[in-house]
């Protein structure tokens, strides 16, 4: 009987915390411009995959949830994807710049990449600050709805997909750079 009576107050409490991320998700929708204007803010967070996936290196198993407490912008790619191979400088530009506590760029490798081709475009574009990461299987991709590359996903610090972005975009561009600053500063 008691859960009837406070059903109310938790519909309360949900429905004001939906208010609440409605109102921060404008303020964040009016900062794209150019490419950024194809990251989509959902109504809602929404849950992930709580599929593992390799971590760099066959060095063991991680998980999306491994991450919460700081916002994450997960972006799916491939070595054989030109788009993906074209923005992966930009995402460690971003990661170099605002990387840290409340902020991480996690690439993860989805399908068939090879560790050592991975290693090797990684050394070519003089990339050092970004994760090796791959979900061979695919299995964090289909969970998470990935149907093509690149995807990029912005999670919240409660592990929950708030954004997501189909296609290359300029992830160092100015608009990116304030999107992850207001991010961070919420």
């Amino acid at each position: 009987m008691r859960l009837f009576r406070l059903a109310p107050l938790y519909m309360a409490l949900a429905l004001g915390a939906n208010a609440a991320f409605a109102a921060d998700t404008a303020a964040l929708e009016a900062l794209r411009e150019d490419s950024m204007k194809k990251l989509v803010f959902h109504s809602a967070p929404k849950d992930v995959s709580a599929q593992s996936f390799q971590l760099e290196d066959e060095s063991g198993t991680a998980s999306l949830a491994d991450y919460e407490g700081k916002y994450v912008l997960l972006n799916f790619w491939a070595t054989w994807c030109a788009p993906c191979r074209k923005e992966m400088p930009q995402l460690a530009e971003l990661q170099a710049e605002f990387g840290g506590d409340d902020f991480e760029v996690l690439t993860l490798a989805t399908g068939r990449n090879s560790p050592a081709g991975i290693k090797k475009f990684f050394a070519e574009n003089a990339i050092t600050n970004l994760p090796r990461h791959q979900d061979p299987k695919q299995a964090v991709a289909r969970e998470m709805a990935v149907l093509g590359l690149p995807i990029t996903v912005i999670l919240n610090r409660d592990g929950q997909e708030i954004a997501r972005l189909r296609g290359d975009a300029e992830w160092n561009s100015d608009s990116a750079k304030a999107i992850i600053a207001a991010l961070i500063g919420s």
